[in-house]
């Protein structure tokens, strides 16, 4: 038996003994999803031991090192953990900024005692963090922000404006573009710094959605203090760690793309006729969607395969943030179609709070959050068919 057909078995082992029972179900709402950090408070006892097990282990961040918190795997390792966690339908223990964005750019530009101090609070889930980028007046057009840091010595002082920060009112830390060179060209003289929320002349106010729900938040800062320990990288060089940053949000939101059971949706909810959906073009909408979410999901893995072997993404994460939230939005709209009528319900049995609307509605901010579709597109054309610009 080879090594790596024994470590599946010792997973395999080891998931069946300590993967809670109701942590082998789907999710059905945002209070199944585990964000961790000082504020969250646990939906479950099991929602609580998942995460702990989960994090003594190190696989909430399977391949990062073991001295960081992580859970030293190979790649073909952490392909293995996930492939059994399927199998057994297990929920991620862990959703966190933290893990998908600021933990990958700490380990690529972070100093050994910032990956030290910031690092494994992330992958124990203690620490929540958000991203504050976008501005009033710089959104697609990041390198405009404004936010000013003040160099006073070991720290900085920090007053400005975010908007569209994901959970700014639930997260404990920040990761933030600040410009702290105030002469300099556009691209140069933004920092890249961390510091507490929780602190005197930090506000945020959610911004209601169409949705009827609000993960986005305006963020406010009025004489913020970050310490200087806290800047990574150079001071005024910011702007190279925001773009890489950037290429794991946008893979992180082409995510979304990857396949789900539409078809088994379809048959729970419609008529079948031998075997088939009795609505033809239903049926090759169904079809033709799934088609494109596998080819989708091969695609993905290939990058993230050939990310985690050292290679840069670079502009081909825009392709993938691109076409993975043009496939939720098709996804969302073909859901509706499933559930007909039922799919407005906002109370009733089959409405779980509205959530087929809800989520519907909320897919309309994809092309949006993570820079907007028109931006990736320029991105695409330049960067990768090489048109002009």
């Amino acid at each position: 038996m080879s090594e790596l057909e024994t470590f599946r078995l010792e997973v395999r082992e080891w998931l069946e003994a300590n993967c809670p029972e109701t942590m082998r179900t789907p999710v059905k709402g945002e209070k199944d999803i585990c964000w961790g950090g000082r504020k969250f408070v646990f939906e479950s006892d099991d929602q609580r031991i998942w995460l702990e097990r989960m994090a003594e282990k190190g696989w909430t961040v399977p391949t990062w090192p073991k001295e960081y918190g992580g859970g030293g795997l190979s790649k073909a390792e952490a392909k293995v953990l996930a492939s059994e966690m399927r199998r057994i339908k297990a929920r991620s223990p862990l959703n966190s900024f933290g893990i998908w964005m600021l933990g990958p750019a700490l380990l690529e530009f972070g100093t050994h005692e910032q990956k030290l101090e910031h690092l494994p609070p992330i992958a124990r889930g203690e620490i929540r963090w958000c991203q504050g980028y976008s501005e009033p007046n710089a959104g697609s057009d990041l390198a405009s922000l404004a936010t000013k840091a003040e160099d006073k010595g070991d720290h900085y002082v920090i007053n400005g404006q975010k908007v569209w920060t994901s959970y700014a009112d639930k997260s404990d830390w920040i990761f933030c573009l600040v410009r702290t060179d105030f002469d300099a060209k556009k691209h140069e003289g933004i920092s890249f710094v961390l510091f507490d929320m929780d602190q005197a002349g930090v506000t945020t106010k959610p911004i209601l959605l169409i949705s009827g729900n609000s993960p986005f938040c305006e963020t406010f800062f009025d004489d913020a203090v970050a310490d200087k320990k806290n800047l990574i990288g150079e001071a005024g060089k910011g702007w190279t760690i925001a773009k890489y940053l950037l290429t794991h949000e946008r893979t992180m939101i082409g995510d979304m793309g990857l396949p789900v059971p539409l078809s088994s949706l379809a048959r729970d909810k419609l008529e079948v006729v031998d075997g088939k959906l009795d609505d033809a073009m239903l049926r090759s909408d169904i079809a033709s969607h799934e088609v494109d979410a596998a080819a989708f999901m091969f695609t993905m893995e290939r990058a993230k395969d050939e990310a985690k072997a050292g290679a840069s993404l670079g502009a081909f994460s825009s392709m993938l943030k691109y076409y993975g939230t043009e496939l939720n939005k098709d996804r969302h709209e073909l859901i509706l179609k499933v559930n007909g009528s039922d799919a407005f319900e906002w109370e009733g049995q089959f409405s779980n709070d509205g959530e087929i609307a809800r989520n519907w509605l909320r897919t309309k901010a994809n092309s949006i959050e993570g820079g907007t579709s028109e931006v990736q597109l320029n991105i695409i054309s330049k960067r990768i068919i090489g048109l002009p610009g």
